[in-house]
């Protein structure tokens, strides 16, 4: 498939490996595995044959034979570590220790909601919440532990607790000891995320509040706040910080 000019994101995370194909700031297409391996990427590139630059992000040690791939297509490959150039400030005191999937979703949430201040809700295996101002300015923000997390936590660190998994149970009030853990939970992480957008709300006009992330789905209905839902947004980042390096 030839288009004029094409960009591949490459995000490899501990568990799965995650590509998208963008041409200019349209997403094309996207993939996910679970298993890490060279013809993942090769099948995309006989596909798309006109991509010429791409980014690659990943929390493993860089794959050789991937970077092989891609100087071979002659493609312009950049590496998200802290030398690349970003479209945000980043005022986080230990910027090295800053999350590149935070980075990139604060990046895709400024890209997406220039103008405004910007809250970030991000629900994967752990909970994170990060504040972009007006300014493009990444300020900080939190870290928390995610649904299924919150549930092995019960079940690992008490005798008796049941490992239990989310369910579309709701109420205020457990009539067993399964819906109270359940409903503990999952009410738990709605009331938390229902008083940041408040706090936040209350201290900063304009708030535009984008939530994504694997749990995005399951707590978007569960929110009374207006909200954006973008289960793409850390790829759209990714592609954001790629253009922007390819224009300086």
């Amino acid at each position: 498939m030839n288009f004029s000019n094409m960009q591949l994101v490459i995000d490899i995370g501990n568990s799965v490996c995650k590509a998208a194909v963008f041409e200019q700031n349209a997403l094309l297409d996207k993939y996910s595995s679970k298993n890490f391996s060279d013809k993942f990427f090769t099948d995309i590139l006989k596909k798309y044959t006109s991509i010429k630059t791409a980014i690659y992000s990943t929390v493993r040690d860089k794959n050789e034979e991937l970077i092989k791939i891609l100087n071979d297509k002659a493609i312009v490959t950049y590496f998200f570590d802290e030398k690349i150039k970003l479209p945000i400030e980043i005022l986080y005191k230990s910027r090295e220790t800053l999350g590149t999937d935070r980075i990139a979703a604060a990046a895709g949430a400024y890209e997406l909601y220039k103008g405004n201040n910007i809250l970030i809700i991000d629900l994967g295996t752990a909970i994170t919440i990060d504040f972009v101002s007006t300014k493009g300015q990444y300020e900080g923000g939190i870290i928390s532990p995610g649904l299924n997390i919150r549930f092995r936590a019960l079940h690992k660190f008490t005798k008796k607790i049941p490992l239990l998994k989310p369910s579309e149970i709701s109420g205020l009030m457990g009539k067993s000891t399964a819906e109270a853990i359940t409903l503990g939970v999952q009410n738990g992480i709605v009331f938390e995320i229902e008083q940041y957008i408040l706090r936040y709300s209350e201290k900063y006009n304009d708030l535009k509040t984008v939530i994504t992330g694997g749990d995005a789905d399951f707590f978007v209905k569960r929110l009374k706040n207006t909200i954006f839902a973008d289960s793409n947004l850390v790829l759209k980042g990714l592609n954001n910080i790629l253009l922007y390096n390819s224009k300086i």
